[in-house]
């Protein structure tokens, strides 16, 4: 049980840190339900839980990066703005690539609601 509590302070900490990850929790929310109004196939979800998880996933490093360059240093850096710009960059590239393979499967069921 000890194993799990160190995992539920890290989503506690990242709930109160980072506004972007509830956004993101609440993005994913609603593809989910679009999800189930949709009928989405299996493969279909097997797309859509990769996209939201790689979306997670990738705002949790940039918050670690975040902590972990704060703690390196609290005075302005060049190598330590690199650091945190180029992880906040991961988070803009999974989002797009989210983005990217929600419309390629939401698109055509939507369009089939106009036929």
């Amino acid at each position: 049980m000890k194993r799990f509590i160190y995992p539920l302070h890290g989503l506690i900490i990242l709930l109160k840190k980072d506004r972007n990850f509830m956004l993101h929790l609440f993005a994913a929310l609603l593809v989910v339900l679009m999800g189930f109004i949709f009928g989405l196939k299996q493969v279909e979800w097997l797309f859509i839980v990769i996209a939201v998880f790689t979306v997670l996933f990738m705002e949790v490093i940039n918050t670690s990066v975040e902590y972990v360059v704060d703690l390196v240093t609290t005075d302005y850096h060049e190598l330590a703005k690199h650091a945190k710009d180029t992880a906040s960059f991961a988070v803009v590239l999974a989002s797009m690539m989210s983005a990217i393979i929600g419309l390629i499967i939401f698109i055509p069921h939507i369009l089939s609601m106009f036929k």
